[in-house]
């Protein structure tokens, strides 16, 4: 993490994004065992009981690093200790589009999948693949006790998991343990989340649901980060062998979701997720004539876009707080 840097200075140039993995071969696990197509169910050896844990990739088809994971826990032929685990290929027609020499534009087929995740969607009668998708996908989601989203980062940025709003969540993702930052939000203006669905943010319903953002799309290292949230999920749920201790999780709460309100939205700085802003009231960015200012000291930049559209998160500023403080 970046903690002091001179935020006046010039604006950078932004980066390029390399694809260093390639896509995986999901033929073989294409039509499911589940009912749904994509969909894998594992269960623990003579029915073990304990807990159902899903784990989602491609909620975007261009996210890949997931479906690198996924591909070799199944080829590897992975067994759970106990309960059961679902493995979810979420966006196919998306990933079907996926071109190296176009990474960005197969982030979704016709709208974005990880927006679609509440009531008004799923029961109303608009239609497109991914909502459909995602319907087909829901008994799957409303069986599970917990729930990871595998998701990777287009600008660079330390990794994180978000946790949504609840105590619960923040408890799953500390006991996950990797990546060691944790952030608690309540998603964007554009639609729900999957860990924004229902009974994952119903204090009173146990089930519950994470997201990692693991580093950049199409990065080495970010397969090797989603491989340790993977092992850490399984061994915080029984599902897998226990792990050696990490590094201690450090917490924070978004107070400020940035939303680009015009096509002029620039930053002062390429900023980098994971940089601390030390002093309040810094200007961090112009959004047409409106200056952004940091709402704080020490304020964390959550997952920034360097170029955002109108209407889409730019980022979010959050501050750091006691893991076990209550949200």
């Amino acid at each position: 993490m970046t903690q002091d840097q001179d935020w006046s200075a010039a604006p950078q140039k932004l980066p390029e994004f390399p694809v260093f993995l390639a896509a995986p071969d999901l033929s073989p696990w294409m039509a499911g065992n589940a009912g749904v197509p994509g969909v894998w169910r594992l269960d623990a050896p003579d029915g073990k009981p304990g807990p159902h844990v899903a784990i989602v990739c491609l909620m975007h088809g261009n996210e890949i690093a997931g479906a690198v994971v996924l591909d070799g826990l199944l080829r590897q032929g992975f067994t759970p200790l106990r309960g059961t685990l679902s493995l979810i290929f979420a966006n196919l027609d998306a990933f079907a589009r996926f071109d190296p020499a176009n990474p960005t534009a197969s982030r979704f087929a016709e709208e974005d999948m990880n927006r679609v995740w509440e009531s008004a969607a799923l029961d109303g009668p608009r239609q497109s693949l991914e909502l459909d998708r995602a319907r087909a996908l829901r008994p799957i989601i409303d069986a599970a006790d917990k729930v990871l989203d595998l998701h990777s980062m287009l600008w660079p940025s330390e990794p994180l998991m978000l946790c949504g709003p609840t105590a619960k969540g923040r408890a799953l993702a500390v006991d996950v343990g990797t990546p060691a930052l944790v952030v608690a939000d309540h998603g964007h203006v554009a639609g729900r989340r999957l860990i924004d669905y229902g009974r994952f943010v119903e204090p009173e319903a146990a089930a519950t649901a994470i997201l990692v953002e693991a580093g950049q799309h199409w990065e080495r290292a970010t397969v090797r980060t989603m491989q340790d949230s993977v092992a850490g999920l399984l061994a915080a749920t029984g599902l897998g062998p226990a792990r050696a201790a990490r590094e201690a999780s450090r917490c924070a709460e978004v107070t400020q979701v940035v939303t680009a309100s015009s096509g002029a939205f620039t930053f002062t700085q390429a900023f980098q997720g994971g940089d601390v802003v030390r002093q309040r009231h810094t200007l961090i960015a112009v959004d047409g004539d409106v200056e952004i200012r940091t709402p704080h000291d020490d304020c964390l930049l959550v997952m920034p876009s360097l170029r955002p559209s109108r209407g889409h998160t730019a980022v979010r500023l959050a501050r750091f707080v006691d893991c076990h403080a209550p949200i």
